[in-house]
């Protein structure tokens, strides 16, 4: 086991019951999120790989700040039985890793049909280790115009345009691309995942299963049960969830946001018909202080602005260490890809990988 934001709530691991988990590189600084203790884990060399879960960057931002590798698959491509839901059309386990390769040998023992899931895909598995080392010569590389953020930390940019320089004499053929609708791709998340949430942890009651807190009646113990068993951060989201799915709020909220989240795989498709792969950064910034950004809600799901759109689109995307900003933290570079398109993508991840500043991921 290792540490988790609550319900993979957050982006830092702060949310968890135990206390947050810190970062190997300088332990004053978060290990991203949700997923952060599994990116601790391979970071300190405490396990060689860990499994993480990804619903809106969970695996991509936490490798991005610890100089991991971290894949999030193409949605459906791993079971995700066993995984207690956060948002169902989102959530996607994947693996962390040192390197590339590491992730390529993983994801082939994790991808798979299971008829446990109805979501995952029956399709052969490919041997995605023996995508490493293949040339990139003749793929058209994308680089999304939207992904040059405002308050993006400049050495983050350029290093990513940097990479992309690599890439091009690699043989490999850089264009700019734009990606429509993407910009809107953060606010249509935050009412997806926290409506399919409050759906999703209903359950926990305190009448079926889980922790109970006694009450004078039902209503007093489900108050109880859900005010005492939810921490800050998902109370804050359940609440959210709630009232878009409300009768007077849905259609100007959760009916929209679906609209928008089709907007935003609409612009993946049609990027992908005249690319093979798309380069960005993963996180707008470096490994942030603990508690730096606990009280500004915002200010912490922004950095998830760069991965959020591969999970409402359901994509594959990797994030590689490629690596340090000028404060001497990791910094990520994420490659997306098309549906079932891992073998392209490990396959330019490890090139990317190979070209990295020197002390990355070190």
């Amino acid at each position: 086991k290792t540490n988790m934001d609550e319900f993979a709530m957050g982006s830092s691991t702060e949310n968890s019951a135990f206390g947050p988990s810190r970062n190997p590189w300088d332990l004053s600084r978060i290990p991203g999120g949700s997923s952060g203790g599994s990116s601790a884990a391979v970071t300190a060399f405490q396990a060689p790989l860990a499994i993480g879960t990804d619903t809106g960057g969970s695996i991509r931002q936490p490798a991005a700040v610890t100089g991991t590798a971290g894949i999030k698959p193409t949605y459906g491509r791993c079971s995700r039985w066993g995984i207690v839901a956060f948002a169902s059309s989102l959530d996607q386990a994947g693996p962390l890793a040192r390197t590339v390769r590491d992730c390529a040998i993983m994801l082939g023992s994790m991808a798979g049909h299971d008829p446990k899931d109805s979501t995952c895909v029956d399709r052969p598995v490919p041997n995605y280790e023996a995508a490493i080392g293949a040339s990139i010569k003749g793929l058209t590389i994308g680089i999304p115009r939207e992904y040059r953020l405002d308050g993006m930390n400049p050495e983050i940019e350029a290093l990513w345009r940097r990479g992309a320089e690599w890439l091009s004499a690699a043989g490999a053929k850089v264009v700019d691309v734009s990606l429509p609708n993407t910009r809107h791709a953060l606010p249509a998340y935050y009412i997806v995942a926290p409506a399919e949430a409050s759906s999703n942890l209903a359950r926990y009651d305190g009448v079926r299963y889980g922790l109970r807190e006694p009450g004078a009646d039902i209503l007093e113990l489900y108050e109880n049960t859900r005010a005492k068993g939810f921490g800050a951060e998902v109370r804050r989201r359940l609440m959210i969830g709630t009232y878009v799915l409300s009768a007077g709020y849905y259609d100007a909220y959760y009916a929209q946001a679906q609209r928008v989240r089709t907007l935003v795989m609409q612009a993946f498709d049609r990027a992908y018909e005249s690319v093979d792969v798309l380069l960005g950064a993963t996180a707008p910034t470096t490994a942030f202080d603990l508690g730096a950004k606990v009280d500004d809600p915002m200010a912490m799901y922004m950095n998830d602005v760069c991965t959020i759109p591969s999970n409402l689109s359901g994509h594959p995307a990797i994030s590689v260490p490629f690596g340090t900003g000028d404060d001497g933290l990791p910094v990520g570079v994420q490659v997306m890809a098309p549906a079932l398109g891992e073998a392209t993508l490990l396959r330019l991840a490890r090139v990317v990988e190979a070209h990295a500043p020197q002390g990355a991921g070190s």
